[in-house]
């Protein structure tokens, strides 16, 4: 067996020795031997140090969307790498012990092919087989990564259906959201994350389908948090968008539901084209349904076209596919949908982003 091959059966086999469904049961069994790290006020975030892994807190994730144009015709892609620290007790010195866990999707929305293709690993940290370094981004699975690379960002992801060899070059500045990139996520303090937003990304690379290399080129947005009490105890999801504007600017919204499909929380950013910037707080940001999709395999309902008012801005959100759905139980253990959208003002498209819905086929647990 050669080297790679038996790298990415250690991989899988670390991948199922600590499944969601075991994490949970070994979190009911024991404490941490150190506490989580906490979301505080009054911590400056810097660059590039913060866009590397943060180890002391519970989850963390640095999400890739964005759009591609392939002979002319629209491609939305995902490229997402979590980081989870288990409640597991410290003293255990045995290298195997899932200390970290590393978990990646990755997803192509082609209309053409009417679903959403994706794929996905799990793995524990560890052996040179799967890490998240500190201090700059550089995260991988096997032969899955994302890493900091000559100024910008380099995504190489083979996935079962397709492979990515992208280039993210940064065109703007981070954008913190919240206050200074405290982001709340609840009425509760404590119910936060540290998150930073690398809009109006410039994508260049080779998307490989079906043995096929094309150049391809595009836009994407980058999306950064880390935290270890996301998810208020009211919450059972949340809606999301991340918005790459004609003009150059920049939105992003969300909202946290409860299990009525109320708003318990909610917030966003917005850049307009020459820096000025406008964070809103949770009474301004409404996200009202136009129209639902059901899934045939799970029989989840989406509600996959929205207006959103943020502050006195009105966008109409309208998806470029509606089967965006992501089974990702063998993960995360959860179901979500996630795909690529347009941004409407009065019909016409005013910008290109990405849509998320979590909490809708059951209750997510982080």
């Amino acid at each position: 067996m050669s080297i790679r091959a038996r790298r990415r059966a250690l991989a899988l086999l670390g991948g199922l020795l600590v499944t969601p469904r075991a994490w949970t049961q070994a979190a009911t069994r024991q404490s941490p031997a150190t506490p989580f790290a906490s979301v505080v006020p009054d911590y400056t975030l810097r660059f590039p140090h913060d866009e590397g892994s943060h180890p002391e807190f519970r989850t963390e994730w640095w999400y890739v969307t964005g759009w591609l144009e392939s002979g002319g015709k629209p491609l939305g892609f995902q490229i997402t790498f979590f980081r989870t620290r288990p409640e597991l007790k410290g003293d255990n010195p045995s290298a195997f012990t899932p200390r970290q866990i590393l978990i990646a999707h990755a997803a192509l929305s082609n209309p053409a092919h009417g679903r959403l293709q994706h794929d996905q690993r799990v793995a524990r940290a560890g052996f040179s087989l799967a890490g998240a370094r500190q201090n700059r981004v550089d995260v991988w699975i096997d032969d899955w990564s994302l890493k900091q690379e000559n100024g910008g960002y380099r995504a190489h992801i083979p996935a079962r259906d397709f492979q990515f060899d992208f280039t993210c070059s940064a065109t703007q500045p981070p954008l913190l959201q919240g206050n200074k990139g405290l982001s709340r996520k609840g009425p509760r303090p404590e119910s936060a994350s540290y998150y930073y937003s690398l809009p109006q990304l410039k994508v260049q690379g080779i998307l490989t389908r079906n043995g096929k290399a094309e150049s391809v080129g595009g836009i994407a947005w980058l999306d950064h948090e880390w935290s270890s009490s996301y998810l208020d105890e009211a919450a059972v999801g949340w809606d999301w968008i991340g918005i790459n504007l004609d003009d150059g600017g920049a939105l992003m919204a969300f909202r946290m539901r409860d299990q009525q499909g109320r708003k318990i929380w909610a917030g966003g950013s917005y850049r307009a084209t020459k820096g000025v910037m406008r964070i809103f707080e949770p009474f301004e940001v409404d996200f009202t349904p136009l129209r639902s999709w059901r899934s045939p395999r799970t029989d989840a309902a989406y509600p996959i076209a929205w207006r959103i008012n943020a502050g006195n801005l009105k966008f109409d959100i309208a998806p470029l596919m509606d089967d965006q759905e992501h089974d990702t139980r063998a993960t995360t253990g959860t179901i979500y949908w996630e795909g690529a959208v347009r941004a409407l003002q009065n019909g016409k498209p005013v910008g290109r982003g990405y849509l998320e819905l979590t909490g809708y086929w059951r209750r997510l647990r982080l």
